[in-house]
């Protein structure tokens, strides 16, 4: 038996050859070898704890977790097969150096035979850092104007603070969160839900893509108050020094200021008055210069303008008495209110009066003698010494002068005046006339 297996080995054992590869042949000409390529197949990536674990923080880079996966199997297993039948995985514990994971692939149908599977790459590239997270502020800015005559008084957001995490490189490249609302021609408040941004300390917006925030939005509500230019008062009191009187002018620096409020409230607000005990003038003997904060006066409203800071310099002038004597001449003195039955002139004719009167420097300066008026009331010189019945003959008369309401009259001029009966002096004209 052994002699004939041995005879003619070679010859044998080369019709089997023969055998094999007519049989392949057969078989691949009835169900040949084919292929077919799956795109944009998910990576999935495993036991990603391990970094989160580690306080890491991974990025996948170039979108490199996306694949193309070639299949190469029999024609008739081709056909059955689809891309969920395509399984790519990274296990993250295979992560190398240079932060790459080696990709695996399988086809899920395990009755399915495969001749080869192959990806357009053998690895997922990751970014690794550390994982950082802070507290940043949170900022409000307005799109637009407001309407004319209006302005944003205030703004108030839920939070201040917001806190947020991820990537070392990017958090610490956040300065602040912030939030834009829009207040195009608004006369009345603004609310809204505007979605939370970041920025960098010099106001680019940095990408938030891998930053976990606590919060996407944020409620914020803008103050839209009218505004109104009104002027300062400002009246003193008390009186200055010996020798000395206020001048009546009272200056504000600023003359006016801006204030903000409800249409309704501005409209019953003509003026912004200081206080008269902030102006204190007593014994003054030179200008009263004050600061004042007109910020206590403000009921309702508030200053529109954000760089003024409300001090009101004020400025009371005070300046010294002065005097000067005038001269006036008797037709510039006229009596009044007398009785019936009664005529007068004067005693001497043609005098001149000497009268000194005081006031401010520019006010007595302007007073022009010529026009200095000067009464004798006959009346009330008679009422002040309770005399009923005025009898005929000659008397010394204050009189009293018209002058400017800023200016005094500091001496008294007496007048001497004849008093007659009207018959006598009609008696003595007709006596003259023979």
């Amino acid at each position: 038996m052994k002699k004939r297996i041995l005879n003619n080995l070679g010859l044998k054992l080369l019709s089997i050859s023969l055998a094999i590869v007519l049989w392949f042949l057969v078989v691949m000409a009835d169900n040949p070898k084919d292929s077919v390529t799956f795109s944009n197949i998910q990576v999935t990536l495993l036991n990603t704890e391990l970094l989160e674990e580690g306080n890491k923080f991974y990025e996948v880079l170039e979108g490199s977790d996306r694949i193309r996966v070639t299949v190469e199997a029999p024609r008739n297993v081709i056909k059955e097969l689809s891309a969920s039948d395509v399984a790519a995985e990274a296990d993250i514990s295979r992560l190398t150096e240079v932060n790459t994971v080696p990709i695996s692939l399988q086809v899920l149908n395990d009755e399915v035979e495969i001749l080869d599977i192959r990806g357009s790459r053998d690895s997922v590239r990751l970014n690794v850092e550390e994982k950082a997270s802070k507290w940043v502020g949170v900022r409000c800015t307005t799109i637009g104007s407001v309407a004319e005559n209006y302005i944003i008084s205030s703004s108030k957001v839920d939070q201040t603070r917001i806190e947020i995490s991820g990537p070392i490189s990017a958090v610490e490249r956040i300065s602040y969160a912030g939030l834009e609302i829009d207040v195009s021609d608004a006369t009345t408040n603004v609310s809204g839900n505007p979605d939370i941004h970041f920025y960098d300390a010099e106001g680019k917006q940095v990408d938030d893509t891998n930053i976990v925030k606590n919060a996407q939005t944020m409620h914020v509500e803008i103050e839209v108050l009218a505004t109104k230019e009104v002027p300062v008062e400002a009246i003193p009191t008390g009186t200055p020094a010996e020798g000395h009187l206020a001048t009546g002018v009272v200056v504000c620096d600023p003359p006016t200021v801006l204030i903000a409020g409800t249409p309704t409230v501005l409209a019953d607000l003509s003026k912004l008055t200081i206080a008269e005990r902030e102006l204190d003038i007593t014994d003054k003997d030179g200008d009263l210069v004050k600061d004042v904060d007109i910020r206590k006066y403000l009921d309702k409203v508030k200053l529109a303008d954000g760089e003024f800071n409300g001090i009101v310099n004020v400025t009371v002038y005070i300046e010294p008495i002065v005097e000067r004597n005038l001269t006036l001449a008797q037709s510039n003195i006229t009596l009044i209110n007398l009785p019936e039955g009664l005529e007068w002139e004067f005693t001497h004719e043609q005098e001149t009066y000497r009268l000194r009167i005081s006031g401010l420097d520019d006010a007595v300066s302007a007073v022009n003698q010529a026009e200095v008026k000067g009464t004798i009331d006959i009346g009330a010189w008679m009422a002040d010494r309770n005399v009923e019945e005025l009898t005929p003959g000659e008397y010394e008369m204050p009189v009293a002068f018209t002058l400017p309401g800023n200016v005094e009259q500091e001496n008294e001029v007496r007048v001497r005046v004849n008093i007659r009966e009207l018959n006598e002096i009609e008696n003595g004209q007709n006596e003259g006339e023979e």
